[in-house]
């Protein structure tokens, strides 16, 4: 009997799916109308919460990305802001100049800002089209929100990004991280619950 045997009988209202592993030990059906269900919500805006967590996961996702592809590029030849031993410089296997620790910290703050301008914008656009539903509030009062909501998240984060890097001398990527993690979580409740309908 082999490992894993899948079935499928029809393509109407329910797929019978039987995964059969190890003889038959696991055994589990899955309707066509649940999962097109499940999938669908992932091409609207309404959606269950655990989907639209996912979403907003996805579009966090983008807008870290832009967030931390721009803090690198920016810190790596624009206002330097890496230091040889950083896990990245050490992980790409760059060598750079030492930087003094004011100069580090200032850059840090600087560069921090302008990629945390031009993510929020990512954010705040995929975020109106596909996960949360706007009009709470008019439309200028719902993108300060979310600009004020998203700096204060920032502000918070970069402060401990800031901590971290002059009182304990982490390196600015494990700084980065902390930052990251903090804002994100500050920023799903407040979205959810305060700017947009739900």
């Amino acid at each position: 009997m082999p490992l894993a045997h899948y079935e499928v009988n029809s393509l109407s209202t329910c797929i019978p799916l039987k995964i059969m592993l190890y003889g038959g030990l696991f055994r589990e059906g899955v309707c066509n109308d649940s999962m097109n269900r499940i999938l669908q919500q992932f091409f609207q805006r309404e959606a269950s919460p655990p989907i639209q967590f996912i979403k907003y996961a996805i579009c966090g996702a983008v807008a870290t990305g832009t967030f931390v592809g721009l803090f690198y590029a920016l810190s790596w030849r624009l206002l330097p802001a890496l230091t040889p031993d950083d896990p990245l410089v050490k992980l790409l296997g760059a060598t750079l100049p030492p930087i003094e620790a004011a100069v580090r910290e200032r850059h840090f703050i600087v560069n921090n800002l302008v990629a945390f301008l031009v993510a929020n914008l990512v954010a705040y656009i995929s975020n109106i089209l596909w996960v949360f539903i706007p009009g709470r509030h008019h439309w200028a009062l719902e993108i300060g929100l979310f600009y004020l909501v998203s700096g204060a998240s920032w502000l918070i984060g970069t402060t401990l990004g800031w901590v971290l890097i002059h009182y304990l001398g982490a390196r600015t990527t494990i700084a980065l991280v902390c930052e990251v993690a903090a804002s994100a979580l500050i920023n799903f409740v407040m979205r959810k619950f305060v700017i947009f309908k739900g």
